[in-house]
């Protein structure tokens, strides 16, 4: 199997892992969001801390890094908090396509944050990315659509933080670290609130949590080692596949059938997410024959 399709197996195998750990986060049930994300972090934060107690650097942490590394743990929790929250007020598909708006909410802080200009067509992917979102939102003025406009404010923590990690990987900082600090940031700043809201749960809710967890865990890592196989020009549209896998879990386990408006909005994010993913490519060979 060639590097490309290596890259494409793991970003879908990611896909899974970080549908499944939306429907563990809903099957944990009445929990509050803050215990969700609380126990979600912690088993993040044991996996990522083994795997750099065995690699030969360790712990060690590159003395530019703290200040990026502080923001994106900020926006990464940000993101996280409002995506949990979403996942239990609006059904899987929509709460994982809002997610997904991350990476064109990613262009407009590289533009700011790393002097990244996106020309006309990918600005105008990512003006119809927004218009699809507003099909999955469907404002209205009821509690849906505030549901649904957090989902949407998660992607935008999540668009902000993968800049950040963009940048800290242009740095030099080793993936785990970022992991370690965004999970271990994310579970001290959540602690106090789930002291303060802490509801006893069942052996069952525990260990769904934990599902949640590994699951999340095995995404970050598959995601990670997609990104060593090919570059994310190539796969990062396979991605989107995580909607289809939500859709799934939905339907099977709630009996959840998106709207008409909803998969206008699907159709209308993942096609401009195609469409950008196709234009860079071609862009990409144009230029590797230009230099031939």
């Amino acid at each position: 199997m060639s590097q490309k399709k290596q890259g494409i197996v793991l970003i879908i195998m990611a896909g899974f892992f970080f549908s499944l750990m939306t429907l563990c986060v809903r099957a944990a049930g009445d929990l509050p969001t803050m215990e969700k994300a609380f126990f979600r972090n912690a088993v993040a934060t044991l996996v990522a801390a083994f795997t750099l107690a065995r690699s030969k650097e360790g712990f060690k942490i590159k003395k530019s890094s703290w200040k990026d590394l502080f923001f994106r743990c900020l926006c990464g929790t940000t993101g996280l908090i409002c995506n949990f929250y979403a996942i239990d007020k609006i059904n899987l598909a929509d709460a994982n396509i809002l997610n997904k708006l991350s990476p064109f909410f990613a262009i407009i802080f590289s533009y700011f944050l790393l002097k990244e200009k996106a020309n006309k067509v990918e600005w105008g992917c990512v003006i119809l990315a927004f218009i699809g979102a507003i099909f999955v939102i469907k404002p209205s003025g009821d509690v849906q659509a505030l549901y649904a406009l957090i989902g949407a404010l998660g992607g935008l923590g999540a668009g902000m933080a993968y800049t950040f990690v963009r940048k800290l990987g242009a740095n030099g900082e080793r993936g785990p670290i970022i992991v370690l600090c965004f999970s271990l940031f994310s579970c001290i700043v959540i602690l106090p609130f789930l002291i303060a809201n802490y509801e006893p749960m069942s052996l069952k809710q525990f260990l769904i949590l934990m599902g949640a967890g590994v699951a999340a865990s095995g995404g970050q890592f598959t995601i990670t080692a997609a990104y060593t196989k090919a570059p994310a020009k190539e796969i990062s549209v396979y991605d989107y596949t995580q909607i289809l896998f939500a859709a799934m879990w939905g339907f099977m386990f709630y009996g959840e059938i998106p709207e008409v408006y909803s998969i206008i909005g699907y159709i209308i994010i993942i096609g401009s997410a195609i469409f950008k993913w196709y234009y860079v490519l071609e862009k990409s060979e144009e230029k590797n024959e230009k230099n031939s």
